[in-house]
């Protein structure tokens, strides 16, 4: 039994400009939502130090006071970046939820391309 050739199905100009389009926003929105929504950016943490004009005061050695020197910083003007660090706290809850949405995009993913792609055989090889 000869099968003729495939042809598969055509989408229009606009319509690949729609998808694009969306999948677009679909992704800047996946990556300023956590942001807007304030469940990343945990902010930063300011350390105390007991002298913030002094090389000594901020916790330097002579080697990195010279490195800071060589980059034309002062203590006063390397207190700041000194002095803050980025909060690395996350919560455990939101990590799980995290997860499970990743998990869940995946078996989805998994469970539509299985549909798809029987179809597809289905089109190509199956009786007609």
């Amino acid at each position: 039994m000869a099968n003729s050739h495939y042809e598969p199905p055509k989408q229009s100009a606009f319509g690949q400009l729609i998808d694009s389009l969306f999948l677009l926003v679909l992704v800047i929105a996946a990556l300023f939502a956590p942001l807007y929504l304030k469940l990343a950016g945990g902010g930063k943490i300011d350390i105390a130090v007991a002298d913030k004009s002094t090389w000594a005061g901020l916790g330097q050695s002579a080697v990195q006071q010279a490195q800071w020197e060589k980059l034309g910083f002062t203590p006063e003007t390397a207190a700041s970046i000194i002095t803050s660090r980025f909060d690395y706290s996350f919560n455990p809850t939101e990590v799980v939820i995290t997860a499970v949405v990743i998990i869940g995009y995946f078996a989805l993913l998994f469970a539509f391309s299985r549909t798809e792609y029987r179809e597809v055989i289905e089109e190509r090889f199956g009786r007609k």
